[in-house]
């Protein structure tokens, strides 16, 4: 039996596959390196996958995550996962490559990811050639959650927020200055808990500052990372991720704007990468 997973930040999507080539779905939470260890993410899935999967079944498992952007930080998911899956194959790769192959399958083209964080490439059909590095949240993940709940989080901490925006606020979150500075600064997890933020510019879409902040957002994500790929407009613009499936339309507004027609855009790559991974074997 086969497994295949895409993990962001936030969650991982499981499938297995069964000898009959059922698909069997389930999830966990997000694995990124650069925020936990192998430790933690050996508790978690001990804690969190189902019961009734039995893991000395498991033959191979491809596991496609954020934060893998080095063979070191790849090691830190694959260890916990041989231990385990201890009868399987572990292939621990980035989760740019789960998009592109998502999104592309065994096609070329431009391929971008945005979620929690933010990420982007060209795609040969196989591999990731280009990627202008998204640098994360501290210096970009431009357009993605957590970039814009940083910028409702500043604006809600200096009074900033106009059109009652800064009431429904306090009075859908109730956190207070210190509160919200102690979870940046001195929790785990700060991208995610940015992150959450950005439904409060969904639920609230009909007012003009939300939907101004997610259009600057996407902006500043083309400026910064797209208009630098080579000959860009020559590709469709295809995404994944909550955050670009959401504002889908705010987002193809943009890409537009930039000369790049709209291909793909879906929340989570999974079912297509499954498809991709049951191509390759036949």
């Amino acid at each position: 039996m086969v497994i295949i997973a895409d993990g962001g930040s936030t969650k991982t999507n499981w499938c297995l596959i069964d000898e009959a080539g059922t698909r069997i779905y389930f999830n966990t939470e997000g694995y990124n390196p650069d925020f936990v260890g192998t430790e933690a993410i050996l508790a978690s899935l001990q804690q969190n996958l189902p019961d009734t999967l039995v893991q000395d079944q498991i033959t191979e498992v491809h596991y496609y995550g954020a934060g893998i952007s080095s063979a070191r930080k790849a090691e830190i998911v694959a260890a916990a996962m041989r231990q385990v899956f201890t009868h399987a194959k572990v292939f621990v790769d980035h989760d740019l490559l789960a998009a592109a192959r998502a999104l592309l399958g065994l096609n070329q083209g431009f391929a971008a990811i945005l979620g929690t964080g933010t990420n982007s490439c060209l795609y040969n059909g196989k591999d990731v050639t280009l990627s202008v590095d998204s640098l994360g949240y501290f210096l970009g993940d431009e357009g993605s959650g957590s970039f814009i709940g940083k910028r409702l989080l500043r604006d809600y901490l200096r009074n900033l927020l106009p059109d009652g925006l800064q009431e429904a606020f306090r009075e859908t979150y109730g956190l207070n200055r210190d509160e919200i500075l102690d979870r940046l600064y001195n929790q785990p997890l700060p991208n995610r808990f940015l992150a959450s933020f950005a439904k409060f510019a969904y639920d609230h879409n009909n007012v003009s500052y939300c939907r101004d902040i997610v259009l600057n957002g996407f902006e500043t994500f083309f400026q910064n990372l797209v208009l630098h790929y080579p000959n860009y407009q020559d590709y469709t613009f295809n995404c994944i991720g909550s955050v670009g499936y959401n504002f889908r339309d705010a987002l193809a507004q943009v890409a537009k704007s930039h000369g790049m027609e709209v291909g793909k855009i879906i929340r989570s790559p999974i079912d297509d990468l499954v498809d991709y991974h049951t191509i390759l074997t036949k």
